[in-house]
């Protein structure tokens, strides 16, 4: 036997000189710690199940609908109100749930946003397993996330992994930004739309929402915090109250002299093509060809800046637009009506 066919077997030997690492701390005693810390994991995931799980429905059109695709959803009280993705539900009025226990529920959609691939649909029954929504501000990249629901079909299915970035963005159905999505490596598939993004204390703080096709390890969900806000639009007003300012309009470039001379932040501005009679704008005395460049003193060099200072409004009714006319610095008020 030569020499290194002896060193071989020594190492794989059961002698016990061999039983302790580089340390001299027993080989058995890192196995324990892996156990152990395997165990706590597991257990993480396995209570998260136990808690949320119940509360996962899938979601389907109705039989006498074509087409009638499918996704998942959560509960969210215990008299039927559940959350899913705004393309689940398609344009549909009439779904149906099927619950952990394999109840087949009618359900009736309250509202849908396309905007943030949301929508809130209330099934007809009560005493339900509810999921407690919590807090996605809170998420920190590296974070252990569990994804719940029915992809390709298969009822309650999970699957974990970590938040492994955040402030993502995406375009929703409308065209318009999606902000602070959640970037996470829990396996997704088609079917999980709609499905709960569960942290380790069991609380919803995701939706999920996207895949991107022939990539691994990456899926998408929209925030518990805009699912917050949605929900209570709906529930308050039937739709996702957003500001508009009723114009066409598309990205310019400023020329270089009209900036140094009014000592512009930016050469991009945003101007606009048509102001739509009886709108914001038109009231405003927005015209086609101003410029703007800011809103509230908030810089403006896109469309998706200008979606964006108008649904950080909240409750204000108006807000003061700088416009470039002519080669000179204008400012307009732009009133929102009550309810809009």
């Amino acid at each position: 036997m030569n020499t290194t066919n002896a060193d071989a077997l020594r190492f794989l030997s059961d002698d016990d000189s061999l039983s302790s690492d580089s340390r001299g701390q027993p080989a058995g005693a890192d196995l324990a710690r892996e156990q152990s810390l395997l165990d706590a994991y597991s257990r993480a995931v396995v209570n998260v199940v136990e808690t949320v799980a119940p509360a996962v429905v899938s979601i389907t059109g109705r039989p006498d609908e074509r087409p009638f695709g499918s996704g998942s959803g959560f509960l969210i009280t215990p008299d039927g109100f559940a959350v899913t993705n705004s393309h689940v539900v398609a344009g549909r009025t009439r779904l149906v749930a099927q619950t952990a226990d394999g109840d087949r529920i009618d359900a009736e959609v309250i509202g849908d946003d396309p905007g943030t691939d949301q929508a809130l649909v209330r099934l007809a029954a009560r005493d339900l397993p509810a999921a407690a929504v919590g807090k996605s501000e809170a998420l920190r990249v590296g974070q252990l996330v569990i994804a719940i629901g029915s992809p390709m079909g298969l009822h309650a299915t999970v699957s974990s992994g970590i938040v492994s970035a955040l402030g993502r963005s995406m375009r929703g159905q409308d065209g318009r930004l999606l902000e602070h999505v959640v970037q996470h490596t829990a396996p997704i598939n088609p079917g999980n739309s709609g499905g709960p993004l569960v942290d380790s204390r069991g609380e919803v703080v995701g939706v999920n929402t996207a895949i991107i096709a022939m990539a691994q390890g990456l899926g998408f969900a929209v925030p518990s915090a805009t699912t917050r806000w949605v929900v209570s639009e709906l529930l308050s007003h039937g739709r996702v109250r957003r500001r508009t300012l009723g114009v066409s309009a598309g990205p310019a470039r400023l020329p270089p002299a009209v900036v140094r001379e009014l000592d512009l932040l930016s050469d991009q501005a945003v101007q606009i093509v048509e102001v739509q009679p009886g709108g914001a704008a038109a009231r405003a005395g927005l015209r086609a060809g101003d410029a703007v460049v800011a809103i509230n003193d908030r810089l403006i060099v896109s469309i998706d800046d200008i979606h964006r200072v108008l649904s950080r409004l909240g409750d204000e009714r108006s807000a003061e637009l700088e416009v470039i006319r002519n080669g000179a610095r204008r400012r307009l008020t732009v009133d929102w009506p009550a309810g809009s």
